[in-house]
């Protein structure tokens, strides 16, 4: 059975950082593409940043420069280093397996993130 599960969360002021980790079991982790989605309250979910089984990564421009997707193979874990966080960055912030082939996608449960002073 496939797990994510994400931690790191919480509350932290604007201009702080908080690092999100999300550990993968019941699953070959290397190969698969990862990806950090969020959604506000009222908002679609929308992509963060996304990284390959080979490293390459892409971003939402709203997080361009602030936000940096990695993934530690050997842990299966994928990370995301948000800094110079803003209050519109709060939302819930979910992990996900990529579909890949005919392998369906896998979600985290999510772990907050509020932005406010």
């Amino acid at each position: 059975q496939v797990q994510l599960v994400e931690s790191g969360g919480g509350l932290v002021q604007p201009g702080g950082s908080l690092r999100l980790s999300c550990v993968v079991s019941g699953s070959i982790f290397s190969i698969y593409t990862m990806g950090w989605y969020r959604q506000a309250p009222g908002k679609q979910r929308e992509l963060v940043a996304r990284i390959t089984s080979g490293g390459s990564t892409n971003y939402a421009d709203s997080v361009m420069g602030r936000f940096a997707i990695s993934r530690d193979n050997a842990k299966n874990t994928v990370y995301l280093q948000m800094n110079s966080l803003k209050p519109e960055d709060t939302a819930g912030y979910y992990c996900k397996r990529e579909r890949r082939g005919l392998d369906t996608d896998y979600w985290g449960q999510g772990t907050q993130v509020t932005v406010s002073s």
